[in-house]
């Protein structure tokens, strides 16, 4: 029940998509970003997508599929420099 009040959320707890694009710099500087700091932020992200789309009730294909697709994306960029000499070679030279 919301009595009007607006309540302030200390910058340190905000997530990113709360976070207003001038205090970005301050929000960046209250991240940890030790190896146990970076591991653990690695560990949530998993735990939310796990979460949200593969630990449901009621599933779908929807976080196979982008889980998939992010994958050949990352490959597709790895890769990008030998793919894209062939695909020159294939269409430009006769």
């Amino acid at each position: 029940v919301s009595d009007g009040l607006s309540v302030t959320v200390p910058l340190g707890e905000k997530r990113l998509m709360d976070v207003k694009l001038g205090e970005l710099g301050s929000w960046l500087g209250t991240r940890d970003f030790t190896p146990n700091g970076l591991i653990s932020a690695v560990r949530r992200g998993h735990d939310r997508y796990y979460n949200k789309y593969i630990n449901v009730k009621k599933g779908g294909i929807g976080g196979i599929a982008m889980l998939l697709a992010g994958y050949v994306v990352l490959s597709y960029v790895w890769e990008y420099d030998h793919i894209s000499k062939k695909l020159i070679y294939i269409f430009f030279c006769p």
